[in-house]
Parts: structure tokens; sequence; C-alpha cells
């Protein structure tokens, strides 16, 4: 009894919940780099459109927008990859793990390269950290400036 009861509130749950669909690692090939961060991928005929999970790249009018773009397009275009979606953001993008066919995540060589920010306040993921880190002591990419302004901050002032 209680087991049913239990099955009939978690079934609608499971089958209505707009992330479950999302839920599943899937392939495709990247068709389009929209910046740095934000792909999209065609997944069984359509185009799904992916943001990055865990980096913020710098948006396009700012220093380095356009090395980031370049960057992922580089890595990512014409390619078949692993999308492993996370969650689906306000703007209903699907949000999440990218990995090369070689297995190497987008976001982690964005960060290593110095062409995007840990984004803290959606990530915990301690390997990107790192990777700014590094990325800031040897002053590759966006950090050859004393002062880089974080786009969530450039966002903000436009």
């Amino acid at each position: 009894m209680i087991v049913g009861r239990f099955l009939a509130l978690l079934l609608p749950i499971l089958f209505f919940t707009p992330c479950v669909e999302a839920a599943f690692p899937f392939t495709g090939k990247v068709v389009a780099v929209l910046d740095g961060d934000t792909i999209e991928v065609l997944h069984n005929g359509k185009a799904e459109r992916i943001r990055l999970n865990g980096v913020d790249c710098p948006e396009k009018k700012q220093a380095f927008g356009q090395k980031a773009k370049q960057f992922t397009s580089s890595l990512v275009f014409g390619k078949t990859v692993v999308v492993v979606p996370i969650e689906k953001d306000r703007y209903k993008r699907i949000v999440g793990d990218v990995f090369l066919p070689n297995g190497v995540n987008v976001s982690y060589e964005l960060v290593r390269a110095g062409l995007g920010w840990w984004y803290r306040k959606y990530s915990e993921d301690v390997v990107l950290a790192v990777l700014e880190l590094e990325a800031r002591l040897e002053r590759r990419g966006l950090w050859v400036d004393p002062a880089p302004v974080p786009p969530w901050e450039w966002r903000k002032r436009k």
C-alpha cells in the first residue's frame, strides 16, 4: 500500500519534469559555436543549444571574447562530442559538460588556456579552480591583463 502511494507520487514527477529528458548523456555533431561558452550540437535532427558547464568566457565585445570563441571553435566545430547535461538554464539552454572524442573536457581546456573564468557561482568543480589558478600564475590568455573584468561583472555594467 505504501509502495503504491509512493509510486503514484513519484511517477508523475519522473515523467513530467522538464529536466529528466536532459539528464541523459548524448552524442552529436557541433554545428555552431555562438561564443566561447555556448555551442549548438545536432542531436536526433535537432540543434540543441549547449552552455558549457562551469566556465564563463569573456563576452564577444570584451577583451579575449573573440579569442575564446575561436578557441572553442578550433576544439569542437564539426566534431562529434559527448554532452552530459546537468540542467536547463533560464534561457532554456542545456547546461552541461562537453567532451571531445578523446575524452577531453572543453570547459577545462578553456580555463586552462586562460580564455574563461571558473564560474564559481554555478560550479563547485575544484579542477576548474586549480586550472584557473595555474592560468593566472602563468599569465595565460586574459590573465596577461593585471585586472581582467569577469564577464558577470561586465554584463552588470551594460
